[in-house]
This record gives structure tokens, C-alpha cells and sequence, in this order.
């Protein structure tokens, strides 16, 4: 079964409330010019300066002068270099908390960190047009993920998130591994050439390779067949069997930006589970390309090498920027 991290926070969590500021946080709901948007949107726009330098303090010392919530981790696989830590923030009230973030990492919790890292809210924005019913049936208990960029080498780190708020800052921590390798294919790679199911091999049993309501159109073409002939755009993500609740937002943002974008590069959808059962396993695609979690998004240029990967939970804007990594 697969378990992305983000469950232990985001899941637990459930859907936000309302539009109120207690502990700064507010459902992905939301409201037209509210306190709640205006929080969202100073989220997207943060830098290092926002925050205490650490000087010759630990990550302890600095979690302990912060209010106490929780991190919840949107990203699971990391590699030696330059890493994509995503992360969700709840607050004592079991709900999600928007403000100005950024991260903090050292070895151990008694070492001096690094940072800190700005990291940015992405809301996860779905035009109504694209919003499926399954995104739907989840709840808008997600309103924007953080990510910040940290280059890392192999090893355990500690990690400390900290947020603002309209009380003060919070911070939440958490641990990472690095590994030194991984099956995974990572941008410069060049992926498996696997086959994903499409209509025409599914003998035009839609429901048997694609578990959104109502299905998409992005099963008309081949992994294999395109792969170093054109950009393609390929989603692994079960919007109704997601072990989180962000599959079914993601790939409305698929089906979103494959309207935009859909005449410069083929995008791909690829369910998780055999016959669409969790107990039957995973498919062939995902085993080859090494993945445990869902979802994943693989951007892989005409040149056949992968520019740019996502993992977990990603908004509209870390998509669309991968999207134009493959085509440019």
C-alpha cells in the first residue's frame, strides 16, 4: 500500500474550517476577499529575510522560541543535490495554517541549521470547468502547499518548518533521509520507456484505466510511443484510490493545463493500482519507474531525458512550471 508522508499530516487534518484567523490557518474554501485569500496570497510571496537567521543557535533552540504545531511532509523521496521539500502546516486545531514559511536543516535537532529557505505557498488553483467530482468529494481541505528548494547530501536530517501568523511564528519539525541512489528517475534522466494503457488497449473500457469522474482525455497516447519524439507530460495519480487526498486535485490540473498547453506536448495519465484494486498491487508503469508513492508528475523533454519531477502534493504553479521545463 502505498503511504505517502503527507498523510500523516494533511490526512489527519480533514477538512479546514472557517474564515476566522484563530492560529492563522482557514479551509481551502476560502472567500473572495477575505482574511483567509489575503493570507494565501502574502504566502506566495516570502523571502529569507522574513525570518530569524539562526547565528549560533540550534534547530532546537530555535523550534522551542516558536508556538508548537505540526509539519506535514508532501514529499518522500530525496536525492543528493537540489530537492523539492514540500509540506503542509496544522495547527492545534486540526486545521491548515497559511502565512509566510520557510524551512530550517541540520544533521541533528542539537546542530546549528541551515537556512532559512523560503518556501512559498502554491495554492492549488482548479478553473470549474476541470474540477472533478472526486476532488470534490475530498473536500477543499487543501488550499496551498509549501515547497522550498534545499540542496542536500546523503543522510538523516532534522527538519524545522516555520510559519507566520497574526500571533506569532509557529513551527512544526520533521525528518528527512537522502539517499545516496534511487531508482527513481531524476531530471537529466532519461525514464523507462513503458507502455501505459490507453483507450485503444483498454478496448475502449475507459473505466478500467482511469478511476476520475468524469474520466479525462489523457489516455489517447502511448508513453512509450512518444517518449523522444515530443514533450510529453506524464501524471501517475488514482483519484479515487489515493492513499492522500491529492490525486484528484492534481490531475484536475492536469486536465487544466493539457487545455493550455495540450498543442506543445502530450499529456499522460496513468493510473496506480492493478484493475484499479489496491490489494491487486501496482502497475507495470510505476514498479518500472521504481515508485512507492503517489502522485507523481514526470516532465521529459523531445530529447527523451525527464525536465522536471514533482512528488506528492504540487500546486498549479510548480505543474505549470514543470510543464514549460519540458517544452522550452
Amino acid at each position: 500500500m502505498l503511504l505517502l508522508l503527507l498523510a500523516l499530516g494533511l490526512i489527519a487534518a480533514g477538512c479546514g474550517g472557517d474564515d476566522g484567523d484563530s492560529n492563522g490557518s482557514g479551509s481551502g474554501s476560502g472567500g473572495g476577499g477575505s482574511a483567509f485569500d489575503r493570507r494565501i496570497e502574502a504566502a506566495q510571496n516570502v523571502s529569507a529575510a522574513d525570518f530569524p537567521a539562526p547565528g549560533r543557535q540550534t534547530l532546537r533552540d530555535l523550534g522551542n522560541q516558536v508556538g508548537q504545531v505540526q509539519m506535514g511532509l508532501a514529499t518522500s523521496e530525496f536525492s543528493p543535490g537540489e530537492n523539492r521539500l514540500a509540506f503542509g502546516v496544522i495547527g492545534n486545531d486540526n486545521k491548515f495554517i497559511y502565512g509566510k514559511s520557510a524551512v530550517y536543516v541540520a544533521p541533528t535537532p542539537d546542530d546549528v541549521p541551515e537556512g532559512p529557505f523560503p518556501a512559498p505557498a502554491d495554492p492549488l488553483v482548479i478553473d470549474p470547468p476541470f474540477r472533478s467530482r472526486n476532488a470534490a468529494s475530498e473536500g477543499d481541505s487543501v488550499a496551498a502547499i509549501y515547497a522550498a528548494n534545499v540542496d542536500l547530501s546523503p543522510g538523516k536530517y532534522a527538519v524545522l518548518s516555520v510559519t507566520e501568523t497574526p500571533q506569532g511564528l509557529v513551527g512544526g519539525p520533521a525528518y528527512i533521509q537522502v539517499k545516496k541512489s534511487s531508482k527513481i528517475p531524476n531530471v537529466g534522466d532519461a525514464p523507462p520507456r513503458v507502455d501505459t494503457e490507453t483507450v485503444e488497449s483498454a478496448g475502449g473500457d475507459i473505466k478500467s484505466i482511469e478511476t476520475r469522474i468524469p474520466a479525462d482525455d489523457m489516455h489517447e497516447e502511448n508513453f512509450a510511443d512518444v517518449l523522444g519524439k515530443k514533450p510529453v507530460i506524464l501524471l501517475f495519480a488514482t483519484p479515487a484510490l489515493c492513499q492522500t487526498r491529492v490525486c484528484g486535485p492534481v490531475t484536475d490540473i492536469a486536465a487544466q493545463l493539457q487545455k493550455e498547453y495540450g498543442d506543445q506536448a502530450t499529456f499522460i495519465h496513468q493510473e496506480v493500482y492493478e484493475d484499479n484494486k489496491v490489494q491487486n498491487g501496482l502497475r507495470e508503469p510505476l514498479r518500472r519507474f521504481g515508485l512507492r508513492t503517489e502522485p507523481w508528475l514526470f516532465a521529459v523533454g523531445a530529447d527523451g531525458k525527464v525536465a522536471a519531477r514533482l512528488e506528492g502534493s504540487f500546486g498549479t504553479g510548480a505543474f505549470r512550471k514543470a510543464v514549460e521545463a519540458a517544452i522550452n
